[in-house]
């Protein structure tokens, strides 16, 4: 009676309300006295050993709710849902975490050395000064940021660029792509380490893998580079390989993607906006969750393409992706800007510092062919 009250009203019934209920639901007389002696006793009851019938109420919860979730896999694995195999560790974590979510309370005063300290964020910078000072130098753990960009215009090379620079300062980074070549993104990275221009990577073979040796020698951490599928693969699944490095020792700092389009919902909404919000949403959950920084990109519309400074509202697809991302730099470039190497970037949203901030002819590295 509690849980239907609850499920319609939002919130617990009081002694007396449960009284009436009782009366109301139990026809036999019997039946109702022993229900109402029942909530007499337990209203009159000391708070003494409160906690004990807590603990314990809350391991039979967890165990019918364990229960509930093996059953349900059972049924998946004896029906063959290969495609549903990543859903597996979702009910049963679900299940385990009955009870102990975080409600996302916090006193005003509580952590206050931390909160008032200078880095109390501790952020990952881009590796891009200008850019980083006014985002208070970079993104922290659990926020996300998206490079927003008309087709050609260079979102790979940018993604790669953080990568490679929080690489460089110690950190374990995985960048995934679903579209590019592994060895061109791999050549990205080199050309950014060496300075060799792309086209001159083979002729100067023998200096460059000295310089790139150096590098794999010097640092310990890891950067990872990963191509998925495009079109297949769902957050759900991405979560769960990054669990899988982290079992293995590998604790990733900073995820990219590349980028977030060519991801697929955990579930069919039948709704495409819907759909790509929900990706967004899992990113986001994913990084919190995980404790990473997160980057990826996005395609922007048609308009976008000619234009000197793409904004927002130029994003294509959902708008639930702006809304979602704690920062959002877009990058575009005319004709002109193309064949002089040069963009245009603007932080059209930050949560963290200033934006509708515009670098006009900002040099990016030379693409590799």
């Amino acid at each position: 009676m509690i849980k239907e009250y609850y499920t319609k009203y939002e919130h617990t019934p009081n002694f007396e309300t449960l009284e009436q209920i009782t009366k109301s639901e139990l026809q036999q007389e019997l039946a109702s006295k022993i229900v109402i002696d029942t909530l007499g006793k337990i209203k009159e009851v000391g708070v003494e050993g409160g906690s004990f019938v807590q603990e314990k109420a809350m391991k039979f919860c967890k165990q019918q709710e364990l229960q509930k979730a093996i059953s349900k896999a059972q049924k998946v694995i004896d029906g063959g849902e290969f495609e549903n195999y990543e859903q597996l560790e979702t009910l049963v974590r679900e299940a385990l975490q009955v009870g102990e979510r975080e409600d996302g309370m916090a006193d005003v005063f509580a952590n206050l050395d931390e909160v008032l300290n200078e880095d109390y964020r501790h952020p990952i910078p881009m590796g891009i000064p200008g850019i980083d000072r006014l985002l208070k130098g970079g993104l922290a753990r659990g926020e996300i940021g998206v490079i927003l960009a008309p087709t050609g215009v260079g979102k790979s090379t940018f993604l790669t660029k953080i990568a490679n620079h929080s690489y460089n300062l110690g950190n374990n980074v995985l960048q995934i792509f679903f579209e590019d070549n592994p060895k061109i993104i791999q050549r990205k990275h080199i050309t950014l380490w060496t300075k060799v221009h792309p086209d001159e990577l083979t002729i100067k073979k023998d200096e460059v893998m000295t310089k790139v040796q150096e590098i794999k020698e010097s640092m310990p951490n890891r950067l990872i580079l990963k191509k998925l599928p495009s079109d297949t693969v769902t957050m759900l699944q991405i979560k769960n390989q990054i669990r899988k490095m982290i079992a293995d020792g590998i604790k990733i700092d900073m995820v990219l993607l590349d980028y977030i389009d060519c991801v697929v919902p955990d579930k069919n909404l039948g709704d495409e906006w819907k759909s790509e919000g929900s990706v967004m949403r899992g990113f986001e959950a994913m990084c919190h969750e995980l404790n990473l920084v997160g980057w990826t990109a996005t395609q922007g519309n048609r308009s976008s393409i000619s234009s000197e400074v793409v904004t927002t509202d130029q994003m294509g697809g959902s708008i639930k992706k702006a809304q979602v991302g704690h920062v959002i730099i877009s990058v575009a470039k005319s004709l002109q800007q193309k064949e002089m190497k040069l963009a245009t970037i603007a932080i059209t949203k930050s949560r963290i510092g200033d934006d509708g901030v515009v670098f006009e002819n900002c040099k990016l590295i030379q693409k590799v062919r």
